[in-house]
């Protein structure tokens, strides 16, 4: 039986309570568990400004770029596959991808954020955002490389995952689409039941609206419903770097079977050696070039990228940092604009997955799930 500190729980459960009441955010839904048990699973405050509607333990929420780390999980499951590999050229499975420096890019570039491409939130200002060709060709007319690949971590918000869905897609051996590819492969077989590419339909009653709060500085244009943000609620959307809605107790699962060594319930994704490569920092000591401006406003130390294969990982600095400062260097897990957070402590044994309603500015967020997880991790015994 995992040991916890449940006075250290229940004070976790008044801090939520009072940074809500306080309007930081709405309402949060957290599920966290240690060696397969949960521990803790509850949803506090409300979907909305008002707290009219509370807030429950199945909502489902727009993930954001969370949506990201099942782009990641199929790709490295691609290469266990033998599809494709770490050191392929990206152009060597798109060969639309043609240009100096951007076509030296491998998979392993795209993965750890150090393509050289500027972090661009549209390829195109104004277009729709809801269709992976179209986010495609835009990316390969659009988006050229700025340095040599491998020489500087810039976070990508869009283009490389735009990129490694359309190589899912165009090196699939039953050539399906990316819907179907994801549903198929991963929420399928993970029993991810509430977890969809897009707002399926049956999920619609279910759904928090997200409230940006002025926090995410580009619209998110689908072609089928009005609205600067309609792509959230649009079930033909698919968009591999921002498009999926699921629950915390989904995100739980995908982080147990990450936990676990690529398994859940008898279901393998991925080898126990793929991920122990995945968590390990890959770009050394160089700073996000994304997001350093954002900690130098804030007065903070620039931390370091600690990009995985394509995994935030904790690292040994002592910085602000969403995965906390208390668990442990190896760390990690993937987060959503200013709304989302899941992570696994390997040393720690803990997974933690967090949905929340009001989206936060980056480093509201940041110290947000800084102090959560700090809270967490200090109540394990």
């Amino acid at each position: 039986m995992a040991k916890v500190w449940q006075e250290r729980l229940d004070t976790l459960r008044e801090v939520i309570l009072a940074d809500i009441a306080r309007g930081d955010y709405y309402g949060l839904v957290l599920t966290v568990g240690r060696g397969g048990e949960k521990l803790f699973e509850e949803a506090l405050g409300a979907q909305d400004a008002a707290g009219e509607r509370p807030l429950r333990l199945d909502n489902v929420f727009s993930i954001f770029s969370t949506t990201k780390a099942f782009t990641n999980i199929l790709i490295l499951k691609a290469i266990e596959e033998g599809r494709f590999a770490l050191t392929t050229k990206v152009r060597d499975v798109l060969p639309e991808f043609t240009g100096k420096p951007r076509e030296e890019a491998t998979f392993y570039h795209l993965l750890t954020h150090t393509a050289g491409m500027p972090g661009v939130w549209t390829p195109k200002p104004g277009m729709y955002l809801d269709r992976l060709s179209e986010l495609y060709e835009a990316t390969i007319e659009a988006v050229h490389g700025a340095v040599e690949p491998g020489s500087r971590c810039d976070y990508s918000p869009l283009v490389n995952h735009v990129l490694m869905g359309m190589a899912l897609v165009r090196t699939d051996p039953k050539g399906r689409d990316y819907q179907t590819l994801l549903y198929e492969d991963l929420f399928a077989p993970l029993k991810m039941d509430s977890t969809s590419m897009g707002l399926r339909a049956d999920l619609k009653d279910r759904h928090v609206r997200p409230d940006m709060r002025g926090t995410v500085p580009i619209k998110h244009l689908s072609r089928n419903i009005e609205g600067d943000h309609a792509l959230f609620e649009d079930p033909a959307t698919e968009s591999p770097h921002v498009g999926c809605a699921s629950t915390s107790g989904d995100l739980y699962r995908f982080a147990e079977m990450l936990r676990r060594g690529g398994e859940l319930d008898g279901v393998r994704i991925l080898s126990p050696r793929m991920i122990a490569v995945a968590r390990q920092v890959h770009t050394g000591e160089m700073p996000n070039e994304l997001y350093k401006a954002a900690h130098l406003r804030a007065g903070w130390q620039v931390a370091p990228a600690y990009m995985g294969l394509g995994f935030n990982v904790r690292g040994t600095a002592i910085v602000n940092h969403q995965l906390g400062t208390l668990t442990s260097p190896q760390t990690y897990g993937n987060y959503g604009a200013g709304s989302t957070l899941f992570w696994v402590d390997p040393e720690l044994d803990v997974s933690f997955a967090a949905t929340s309603a009001g989206v936060m500015t980056q480093t509201a967020n940041i110290e947000r799930f800084q102090k959560l997880s700090d809270m967490i991790v200090s109540a394990m015994l």
